[in-house]
C-alpha cells in the first residue's frame, strides 16, 4: 500500500489520535548518543549532532536537555509520501492561528507535535478542517 494523496480524502478521513505523554527535542553530540541507553522515537543526523524526538520522562531519566515540551497527534490515515498540500493546508490553519508544530512524516502516517499547552485546541481545530 501506497498511501492516499487525494487532498480532499486525506482531510475528510484523518483520524486526529493524542498519543500519550510528553515530548520533547533534543540534540546530542554523536559520541554522547552512542553510550545512551533509551529509546527515542525519531533520530535525524545532522552535521551538528544527532536530533531527537523522545519521551520528556526518558529525556529526565538521562539529563537530556530541552527547551519546550510537545504533545504527539498522529493524523491516523495512510497518506503517501507524494500526497501534496495535505501538511500544508494542516500546518497553514495552525500558523493562521499562532500554534506552532513540528510535524513528522513516516511510512504510514504524519504526526505532529504541538505544544503541550496548546494540544486541546489543535484537536479542535484539526476536526474542524475535517468539516
Amino acid at each position: 500500500m501506497f498511501g492516499d494523496t487525494n487532498l480532499a480524502l486525506l482531510i475528510q478521513n484523518m483520524q486526529p489520535k493524542l498519543k500519550e505523554g510528553e515530548f520533547v527535542f533534543a540534540s546530542l553530540d554523536r559520541k554522547k548518543f552512542e553510550g545512551k541507553k533509551f529509546n527515542p522515537i525519531c533520530t535525524f543526523m545532522e552535521k551538528e549532532g544527532v536530533s531527537l524526538i523522545l519521551n520528556r520522562d526518558e529525556a529526565d531519566t538521562n539529563d537530556i536537555a530541552y527547551d519546550s515540551i510537545f504533545k504527539m497527534i498522529t493524523l491516523n490515515i495512510h497518506s503517501s509520501l507524494n500526497a501534496v498540500g495535505f501538511l500544508a493546508c494542516i500546518t497553514s490553519e495552525l500558523a493562521n492561528q499562532d500554534i506552532s508544530v513540528n510535524p513528522v512524516s513516516a511510512y504510514y502516517h504524519d504526526h505532529l507535535f504541538v505544544p503541550a499547552a496548546r494540544v486541546e485546541q489543535v484537536i479542535q481545530i484539526l476536526n474542524q478542517l475535517k468539516k
